[in-house]
């Protein structure tokens, strides 16, 4: 985990817009607390959260926050909040940080790092 490159983008993302930065440190709070092994870095534009395998990233655009699932096709969608058609990917878009709770993204997270956790 480099601290440094995390701490530059956060920065970075703050810049451009502070709602998004919220938004993107409450996605951090939850990935990284939803498992004692959960590991961050930088990679793709985002951060990418993984424990024996990567299981989600957060990305800022201009006007969302994306929470991507590494492997989304296989997760259950109790929620039907998933998005996205391709074989492995599914995402949540985020606009305000009300979406948070309104999407499940707290549940989403554990069940991707749960599956991450358990694949071999």
């Amino acid at each position: 985990m480099n601290t440094d490159r995390i701490q530059t983008l956060l920065q970075d993302i703050c810049l451009v817009s502070e709602r998004n930065h919220a938004i993107v440190q409450q996605v951090r709070r939850l990935a990284l607390a939803a498992d004692d092994g959960v590991s961050e870095e930088v990679k793709y534009g985002g951060i990418l959260f993984s424990t024996t395998r990567s299981f989600c990233g957060v990305f800022s655009y201009a006007n969302h926050v994306t929470l991507e699932f590494s492997a989304g096709a296989s997760l259950p969608d109790p929620f039907h909040m998933l998005e996205g058609q391709g074989k492995l990917r599914r995402h949540i878009k985020l606009q305000q940080l009300e979406d948070m709770a309104d999407r499940h993204v707290a549940d989403y997270i554990a069940l991707a790092c749960a599956a991450a956790s358990s694949a071999t």
